[in-house]
């Protein structure tokens, strides 16, 4: 077919892999915060609440109150180069560069601010990546993640003329590999502190109870993560979850809780891992490692170690890149 004088060159094809993860507000101040919350607290996947009582309420206390407090928490862990979780989760993007061969593209956005979705497939599809896997970087499925994810990008092909092939990433919270590299990087945290911790908290993050009587597998994957982790490491550790918002039930037992009990059973030195998160950010850095260790210590504990994610550490890489590939299988060869 010859196209037109004017029609702009058709890049070679590549296929391309996006990492997606939660996201993030712009800076730090209460206008970039009360943004990035009316995007997020009006997904019907995160709050399944009906829209008419849901949004009066979201537009009116919270979205008037939350901001401030929220910022102030942002304040204490924002980098130089940003936010934890969108500098870590740019920097797992460009060490898997080069990890599967010329032809693939490897770019990173967020479900709710920026960089967007949909403005980086299609900048992959604008670079003649004709198939993409979306990879929401969450280890256990839960619709108010993954799913969501997933509902974003989808959305973005539904108005495409050309879209690409799509593949999206199963969770991973059983997948050998990715328990081998959190049972090494426990190991290795562990070994740097000047203490043994007498146990060792698994925190995820939280979800209404109702999701999990609606079918929602996000329950089954955290306890099957955790009960692994164990075997892995020849010791059992605490559930908890972290997070609750709003007067639903939520799971639990909860993780602020959990942490101040432990000093009256006699546990004052406690380690604290997040399985759930891929990437270190508000929720881990302020509300565990900050937060977490100062109920802990006010209730009578000695010690308290916030034990890091995967981030882009070697081991977290290694990871990604064994998993990635693996769906990536028989795309690389079809390039």
């Amino acid at each position: 077919m010859t196209l037109p004088p004017d029609h702009p060159p058709i890049p070679p094809r590549k296929v391309g892999v996006l990492l997606v993860n939660l996201g993030t507000p712009d800076d730090a101040s209460p206008r970039a915060v009360k943004r990035y919350l009316r995007e997020f607290l009006s997904d019907r996947r995160v709050v399944e609440i009906p829209q008419l009582v849901w949004q009066p309420i979201l537009r009116g206390i919270i979205l008037t109150t939350r901001p401030k407090k929220s910022a102030h928490a942002y304040s204490q862990v924002w980098r130089d180069d940003g936010s934890p979780l969108a500098a870590i989760t740019r920097a797992q993007a460009a060490a898997l560069t080069d990890a599967f061969g010329e032809g693939v593209m490897v770019d990173w956005a967020m479900r709710y601010g920026n960089p967007a979705i949909g403005d980086r497939i299609a900048a992959l599809k604008a670079a003649g990546c004709e198939r993409i896997l979306l990879s929401p970087l969450y280890p256990q499925y839960c619709a108010a993640t993954t799913a969501t994810a997933n509902d974003k990008a989808f959305a973005q092909l539904a108005g495409m003329r050309w879209q690409p092939a799509v593949r999206t990433l199963p969770p991973y919270h059983d997948d050998p590999a990715y328990i081998d590299a959190l049972a090494g990087s426990v190991r290795t945290s562990i070994a740097a502190l000047d203490f043994v911790p007498q146990a060792i908290v698994a925190s995820f993050h939280g979800m209404p109870k109702r999701t999990l009587e609606l079918g929602d597998p996000y329950h089954c994957h955290c306890q099957k993560t955790v009960r692994l982790l164990g075997e892995a490491l020849g010791q059992e550790l605490i559930v908890a979850f972290q997070s609750r918002f709003g007067r639903a039930e939520w799971l639990g037992p909860a993780t602020d809780a959990t942490l101040a009990a432990l000093p009256a059973k006699g546990v004052t030195k406690v380690a604290i891992v997040a399985p759930g998160f891929s990437a270190d950010c508000l929720e881990t850095l302020e509300e565990l490692a900050i937060r977490g260790r100062a109920g802990f210590l006010a209730a009578g504990g000695t010690d308290f170690a916030y034990l890091p994610c995967l981030n882009d550490s070697a081991g977290g890489i290694a990871m990604l890149r064994h998993i990635l590939r693996r769906e990536l299988a028989g795309w690389l060869d079809a390039q």
